[in-house]
């Protein structure tokens, strides 16, 4: 049988000594000393050997090129500057560069690399970031280390030892177990608002190839629609509706408490630096439990049994965009419903659905199998599942066992059918209606003196299936 190489990250909780967390501090100074030294060659190289357009290279004075900073020629840097301490312009600040490991050290001219190359080639699919900035306390926070060994492990397991290069031996707690036959390639420390993390990254050569083709039918699959109205987070072809958890819109009100005593302190004070920190730990939280809840919702949808998952292809990046402003003849701005769109915007972000369809497909198409860790045999489940979006279009307006559109305006919620004497939901049925976009079996729709027509149907293969799903919901609805 064929086998798989899978690289995977485990992440842990440290728990350092007070002399280790002090030593990791002034190494994360150091690494962030240079990445700010290394970004600004490059900036000040593209500033002096630059030549501006509306210059005359016959009549002007060009300077003489110098030589262009690279990966290569700034990591040459290194052994020069580790025989002496390096003193920090602004500061007067002493690093000593002999301290921090070298890999560590050169894994940082690789993150300075990558950012450059970003903002002048783009990535592999040509999109271009930003500018890179220089990075402040707040934004550099990790540490990359090459030669890191799984030390030992407590007894009772409840603490993995783990030993650092010119660091020794770190504690970590052992909340999740390491699979057995995976071996430890790279480690990252990160700095977080509440301690130090550590992500493990491993590779395995060991899981087998169960890759088996799919395919789609109506008893194998389910669709899903985002929904964000009032409580409600997914609407699913099953007939039921997953709550919302809203983790940014519950602590918004405090957070902007914080926010404006953080304000009224004066910078670089202690009390605006607790404020600060106070700030972070809650805004982690809201990251945290919107990341759960993804997952939980993700496994429920595992646990109906459907391999085949149809999700809408959302804009959401239209979805959160500033409107256009609007002027008038004499150049005085109009409403244009940005006070509206703002609290939208803000619903789309704490949804955030681009995160929870990447865990599902993460969930679905991930195969377990038994492994044995440090603690044993610990059996899951095999799961060999897909996750697919498919095009929205016209699915939340049309019926979903009827070709006619009724849910033309986002305030129709609801329809009532007199001749079969049945509410249908509008949610469940967009849910439907993508399962039946993903199953090739949505009318065909095109748009004649402005108005959407449908010139090729295929309701009536699916009419009772629809309409079984439609009774259970109107069944089943909370009163």
């Amino acid at each position: 049988m064929l086998t798989l190489t899978l690289i995977y990250t485990y992440q842990y909780r440290l728990r350092p000594t007070t002399e280790q967390k002090l030593v990791l501090n002034d190494w994360l100074r150091i690494c962030r000393y240079w990445y700010n030294r290394q970004l600004g060659e490059r900036f000040d190289w593209w500033e002096q050997n630059r030549t501006y357009t509306d210059s005359c290279p016959l009549v002007c004075h060009l300077p003489e090129l110098k030589d262009k900073p690279d990966y290569y020629n700034q990591k040459k840097q290194l052994p020069i500057i580790k025989q002496d301490l390096v003193s920090v312009g602004w500061s007067k600040e002493l690093l000593d560069f002999t301290v921090v490991p070298s890999q560590t050290l050169q894994e940082v001219c690789k993150r300075v690399k990558l950012a450059f190359n970003r903002y002048i080639s783009g990535d592999k699919n040509g999109k271009r970031s930003g500018k890179p900035r220089f990075k402040n306390q707040a934004r550099f926070r990790s540490m990359v280390f090459e030669g890191a060994k799984l030390h030992s492990c407590s007894v009772g397991g409840k603490f993995l030892y783990l030993s650092l290069p010119k660091l020794g031996v770190i504690k970590a707690r052992y909340h999740r177990v390491l699979p057995d036959g995976a071996v430890l390639k790279q480690a990252q420390l990160i700095k977080k608002a509440d301690g130090w993390y550590i992500n493990l990254r491993l590779e395995d050569k060991t899981i087998p190839n169960f890759a088996t083709e799919i395919n789609p039918t109506w008893e194998n699959s389910i669709g899903m629609d985002a929904v964000l109205h009032e409580n409600d987070y997914l609407a699913t072809s099953e007939g039921f509706k997953l709550p919302s958890l809203k983790s940014f819109r519950n602590s918004q009100s405090k957070l902007a408490r914080i926010s404006r005593r953080k304000s009224s302190k004066k910078k670089g004070s202690k009390a605006r630096r607790k404020l600060a920190k106070k700030e972070a730990k809650i805004h982690q939280q809201v990251a945290r439990a919107r990341k759960d809840h993804a997952y939980n919702i993700a496994h429920q949808l595992l646990r109906t049994g459907k391999t085949i998952f149809f999700y809408e292809k959302l804009n959401l990046k239209g979805l959160t965009k500033r409107n256009n402003p609007k002027q008038d003849e004499l150049g005085r701005y109009l409403p244009n419903g940005q006070s509206r769109k703002s609290g939208l915007s803000l619903s789309w972000n704490d949804a955030a659905f681009a995160q929870f369809f990447s865990i599902l497909g993460y969930i679905a198409e991930k195969a377990h199998r038994p492994r044995r860790g440090f603690l044993g045999v610990r059996t899951e489940q095999e799961a060999g599942a897909k996750a697919i979006e498919v095009n929205p279009a016209y699915t939340s307006q049309l019926l979903s066992y009827k070709d006619e559109f009724v849910f033309t305006e986002c305030s129709i919620r609801e329809y009532w059918d007199e001749e079969l004497n049945l509410l249908i939901d509008r949610d469940i049925n967009s849910s439907i209606n993508l399962k039946r976009r993903g199953l090739d079996l949505f009318p065909r729709i095109k748009r004649r003196k402005g108005n959407p027509v449908v010139t090729k149907s295929a309701t009536n293969i699916t009419l009772k299936e629809v309409l079984l799903v439609h009774q259970l919901w109107a069944t089943q609805k909370p009163a």
